[in-house]
């Protein structure tokens, strides 16, 4: 759409005397009332707006009858002496520019103050005007704004000068949003008279446009600035898809229109028998809008598996505009009625509106021929607000400015956008130009935001491609430095998932240290806490564990690239240091030193006193379980527990069993043991079982989490134990949690054939892992699955904390397992 000098924006609303012919007052033609006018002005003592407004004003009274037309002239008068005998590349007075400026504005419905400042909005930048003039003429509300838009010298800021401007004006928009208005309006007016630029210029100022100036009119709700840029932009950087829809466009206004316009009589006809009062008119789309349709038809293949080519209803959309919200779900009804409605086309934006206060029901009907057409339904309100943005909200701080017309329905907030807000945030963490430029194009790119929902009833507003972690840092950069998982609608997911719009979201943080003087069992592991939950008076604040470098890959969001950044840089990894002899200033170690001494083996073996000891990780010995041993490489010796697979495979094997005993007055603490958990899969189990695990202050070294299966789930914790007398009472624990049915200590696979053999090795190699050959220093090992169960499909067998084996076939089984205690 096209603003142009003197003409209504469509779809306004237009009074009788616009709508019709002016009647001659007392037979005097329009010059003769001009010329009285004029007489009247100065009868009383008021100067006459000059010839040039004339068009101005008429454009301006009709959004503000009362407007100061004074105050106006006034502007007008110092701009055109200011700029005196300035040209423009175009040859004409530089003049016409804060003029055309000036009606855009107008034409938009901004007050009289923006109006006085578009017309100044050069003088200080151009001329020998001082801001301080500028504020004494006009009051400093009208030098702020203008102050606003103002470039900054290229001679104090070289190559940095447009990107320090943009940020000027943006922290100047973020007090008042009029300067941006301004600064779309001067950058409209400049694209339309581009054709008398260089054409390296035109390419540059384009791609200007396009990256920053375009998306923030959209976010800014300013449809008509946006629409029309985006087809100056389309036509400069690509001429011949800009021609080639710019031919289908006028084919189709030449021609009848067979399928829009009569749908609209069609069901303008509808509401009047169903008695709504309605507005029904065709919305024809503009070059680029055509295009992307038409990229979408060459991407989806007909029935004749060609790509399709436009259809008549590609060339614009039905626009219903009504009184009241409560008529646009009604008007919906009796589409939805009268015609097929196709699924997932329906949106509702005016219960939801948009982030940059956009307002409208979407939906898309099947005609009879099957011709499928887009309506859009809102109010007059809702219109104005959908076409002007901002502009339609009236200035900040002005009588009426923002009201709202009364409608508690109507969802419009004069408050400054969220979007803004974030953009003001972490532009202060960037001083450097370039990172400052790269992160503004970087989020202004994505075309929409979503909203999610934290479980603590917190809303975010992201953009769209965000991730967990970008949900994480927007609760605050401590939250995002501590994040080790997220929760979204109740399942675990992982800190890269995509977050959608609706989504509700819970980030899980490590705990900090504990409150002072509060002692914590060793070993106690601690569970990660919600965002949003409130730490304990007195809860000393422990290093965050803080980012790692691949969150970088699935952040989409500057103020978590930048968090994450800044800590990467402020943490450099820690590379090992090997010395290979004394530092410079330290005496050499003596030549002989006794070796520390080490901690006994908690287990004897019975003629090798002295031998290494290694506790199975298949099946994790405690005291005091039954135990066996057996010979393995390196003189050293494996303990299993009895009756455990992997050691009666090494017992037939020719592995003489070894006589081993639990060593009278073994540390009690450093054992680990494994456990299995059985349970039917609910939200928060997880979360619950790792909690009742801490809560007996056992820690977690390592967890395992198999896919459910039947409503059922399995999961696996390698623990360190406090004391042995800890595992019963943490079996038991586990077990009293909500739909846990069974708690085990798994053995390792009874056949050798389900353990879990590396790519290429041989199955010997699974088993002596088992035995306690692998590395010593693995302890986090998930221990094999039972992948030769001889159990039927469907049924899991394991050795149960109530002393017998538990098949699961069905609920009968179940309620009979669990027994009293389920």
């Amino acid at each position: 759409m096209t603003i142009e000098a003197g003409q209504p924006l469509a779809g306004q609303p237009t009074t009788a005397r616009q709508a019709g012919p002016r009647r001659p007052l007392g037979g005097l033609g329009r010059a003769a009332l001009g010329r009285a006018g004029r007489a009247a002005l100065l009868a009383t003592d008021r100067p006459p707006v000059p010839d040039a407004l004339e068009p101005l004003v008429q454009a301006h009274r009709r959004h503000h009858p009362q407007a100061d037309l004074g105050l106006l002239g006034r502007a007008y008068r110092l701009a055109e002496a200011s700029h005196r005998g300035q040209k423009r590349k175009s040859g004409e007075p530089y003049i016409t520019h804060p003029l055309a400026v000036t009606m855009i504005l107008a034409q938009l419905g901004a007050g009289t103050t923006t109006l006085v400042a578009s017309l100044l909005h050069d003088t200080v930048e151009d001329t020998e005007l001082t801001l301080e003039q500028v504020g004494a003429g006009f009051g400093p509300e009208v030098a702020y704004l203008v102050d606003g838009v103002t470039k900054l010298e290229k001679v104090d800021f070289g190559a940095a000068a447009e990107a320090e401007t943009f940020r000027k004006m943006l922290v100047a928009t973020g007090d008042d949003v009029r300067v941006m208005v301004i600064k779309l309006a001067d950058r409209l007016h400049n694209m339309r008279t581009i054709r008398h630029m260089k054409p390296a210029s035109q390419v540059r100022i384009a791609k200007v446009t396009r990256d920053v100036l375009i998306p923030l009119a959209e976010r800014l709700g300013i449809q008509v600035l946006k629409a029309e840029l985006e087809d100056i932009v389309f036509a400069t950087l690509h001429p011949e898809e800009h021609t080639r829809a710019r031919a289908l466009l006028t084919r189709h206004e030449a021609g009848q229109d067979t399928l829009l316009e009569p749908f609209a009589r069609a069901l303008d006809r509808q509401l009047a028998e169903a008695g709504i009062a309605a507005e029904v008119t065709v919305r024809p789309r503009h070059g680029v809008s055509l295009h992307r349709v038409l990229l979408k038809r060459a991407a989806a293949p007909g029935p004749d598996g060609r790509p399709q080519g436009p259809q008549p209803a590609d060339f614009g959309r039905l626009l219903v505009v009504v009184e009241e919200n409560a008529d646009c779900y009604a008007v919906l009804g009796e589409l939805h009625t009268c015609w097929t409605p196709l699924p997932g086309e329906f949106k509702d934006f005016v219960a939801a509106p948009k982030f940059n206060l956009y307002q409208s029901l979407h939906t898309a009907v099947a005609l009879a021929g099957g011709e499928v057409v887009e309506v859009l339904v809102r109010t007059r309100r809702m219109h104005e607000v959908a076409e002007t943005g901002v502009v339609a909200l009236g200035d900040p701080g002005q009588p009426g400015g923002g009201d709202q017309g009364g409608d508690e329905l109507d969802r419009t907030d004069p408050a400054r956008p969220g979007w803004l807000s974030r953009l003001l945030e972490w532009q202060q963490e960037t001083p450097d130009p370039d990172a400052f430029w790269s992160a503004l194009t970087a989020d202004l790119a994505g075309d929409r935001e979503i909203t999610v929902v934290t479980e603590h009833g917190e809303t975010l507003q992201l953009r769209a491609g965000a991730s967990c972690v970008d949900a994480a840092y927007l609760l605050g950069e401590e939250t995002g430095h501590r994040c080790i998982g997220a929760r979204v609608n109740g399942r675990l997911t992982a800190l890269s998932t995509v977050l959608r719009d609706g989504d509700r979201v819970a980030i899980l943080t490590d705990e900090p240290a504990a409150p002072a003087g509060s002692a914590t069992p060793d070993g106690a592991g601690t569970p990660g806490r919600e965002d949003g939950a409130p730490s304990g008076p007195g809860r000393h604040r422990a290093e965050p564990s803080g980012p790692a470098p691949e969150w970088l890959a699935h952040v989409r969001t500057p103020a978590a690239r930048l968090a994450i950044e800044r800590w990467l840089a402020d943490h450099p990894p820690r590379r090992p240091v090997v010395r290979t002899g004394p530092s410079a200033g330290q005496p050499a170690p003596p030549a002989h030193r006794a070796a520390p001494d080490r901690p006994a083996a908690p287990v004897t073996v019975a003629g090798r006193p002295g031998a290494p000891v290694r506790l199975a990780r298949c099946c994790t010995p405690v005291p005091p379980d039954a135990i066996a041993g057996y010979p393995i490489r390196g003189g050293a010796v494996a303990v299993h527990r009895a009756g455990c697979p992997a050691g009666e495979r090494m017992r037939a094997d020719g592995r003489g069993a070894l006589e081993v005993d639990w060593r009278p007055g073994a540390p009690p603490a450093g054992y680990r043991a494994t456990l299995r958990a059985e349970a039917l899969n609910r939200p928060r189990l997880l979360a619950d079982l790792t909690a009742a695990i801490s809560e007996e202050g056992v820690g977690i070294v390592s967890a395992e989490v198999e896919p459910p299966q039947e409503l059922r789930v399995r999961h696996t914790y390698t623990v360190e134990l406090p004391d042995p007398a800890s595992l019963a009472a943490v079996l038991r624990a586990m077990l009293k949690v909500s739909g846990v049915y069974d708690v085990s200590r798994p053995h390792a696979p009874a056949g050798g054939g389900g353990g879990r053999t590396p790519v290429g090795g041989a199955p010997g190699e699974a088993v002596r892992e088992a035995a306690g050959e692998g590395p010593a220093d693995s302890p986090g090992d998930a221990p094999p699955e039972n992948g030769d169960d001889r159990s039927a499909p469907g049924v899991r067998t394991s050795w149960g904390i109530h002393g017998r084996t538990a098949a699961f076939t069905g609920q009968r089984s179940l309620s009979r397992s669990l027994g009293p205690e389920g």
